[in-house]
């Protein structure tokens, strides 16, 4: 079994959408990125978390049904836990976060169970550029590589401190808005290339419903978004792409670009179940047998024969 570590937080979200609207449900960063690489069968897939003493045991019991290690989830006593609602448009791209409560996140400080310092690979999910680094550094043996998530928020309040974790870091996924903002460029070629000069070797720019790229070098790969009937909300998208990116990868024990490649399809893959229903819903019911039929299906999309005369 490949061990992954996945650090992120672990909240309650309520989410409404042109479609209906959910009460709490369990949402964060690292539920969808561990739901995620669980589907992955060698792939051992560690959550590093803080919630709040209201947070069922049942959801815990869920995770580590889908076989996630839990150990490094710390449960505070008398504690609330992480809290984010909103509001999507019509258009289902842009949306309005009605309420954001960090409660027992804003003291967070992951411990990273002792079964897992020895992890070939590190997830670490959006979260304080210290709080990420703090995580690389608890590792017993130098991972083989870390992927970082990160927004626009910590680029404008912490960007020193976003600088020195991403020396440490292989692989930044984040989007076009905020790739053009880290760099300083419009062009996304460009603005990877000075991000790579940042520390990470690989750059994961997401474009949402059109698809992400990756760039290694002069390299560079683009893998579609599926096109949906049904989009129903797309909370966890992006994170349940990073798990899949990661828990291929895992899977494959090799990190070389044409695995990245191969990776970045599987995580579009299993982003494009999560919007169909609301939260982790489709996520927990997504059979072996659906996730491949969506890979042919991604295939055909972008196969095709061509004939070049030189």
């Amino acid at each position: 079994m490949s061990k992954l570590v996945i650090v992120g937080s672990c909240a309650f979200d309520a989410i409404e959408t042109p479609f209906g609207k959910t009460d709490k449900i369990i949402g964060g960063a690292s539920p969808y990125i561990g739901l995620a690489a669980a589907q992955f069968d060698n792939v051992d897939p560690a959550i590093v978390a803080v919630v709040g003493d209201d947070f069922p045991q049942e959801y815990l019991d869920f995770l580590a049904e889908r076989g996630i290690n839990t150990d490094g989830i710390e449960v505070v006593k008398g504690g609330k836990t992480f809290f984010w609602s909103g509001k999507y448009h019509n258009d289902m791209n842009s949306r309005d976060t009605l309420a954001t409560e960090l409660n027992v996140l804003a003291d967070f400080s992951p411990k990273v169970p002792a079964s897992h310092k020895e992890a070939p690979i590190v997830m670490l999910g959006n979260l304080q550029p210290q709080v990420q680094l703090s995580v690389i550094e608890q590792m017993d043996v130098k991972p083989k590589l870390v992927i970082l998530d990160t927004m626009n928020f910590w680029m404008d309040i912490a960007l020193d401190e976003l600088k020195t974790t991403l020396k440490k870091v292989d692989v930044i996924t984040i989007n076009d808005e905020e790739a053009r903002q880290l760099s300083g460029e419009y062009s996304l070629v460009t603005a990877a290339k000075k991000i790579h000069e940042m520390g990470p070797k690989y750059v994961v720019i997401k474009k949402g419903e059109h698809g992400a790229l990756i760039f290694e070098g002069d390299k560079m790969f683009f893998a579609p978004a599926l096109p949906l009937s049904d989009v129903f909300d797309p909370t966890g998208a992006g994170d349940t792409f990073a798990g899949g990116f990661a828990g291929y990868i895992a899977q494959a024990g090799d990190t070389s670009f044409e695995t990245m490649k191969t990776a970045l399809i599987y995580g579009s893959c299993l982003a494009s179940f999560t919007v169909e229903k609301f939260g982790t819903e489709r996520l927990q019911s997504v059979t072996p047998e659906e996730i491949k039929e969506r890979l042919h299906q991604f295939k055909q999309l972008v196969q095709f024969d061509i004939n070049i005369n030189d």
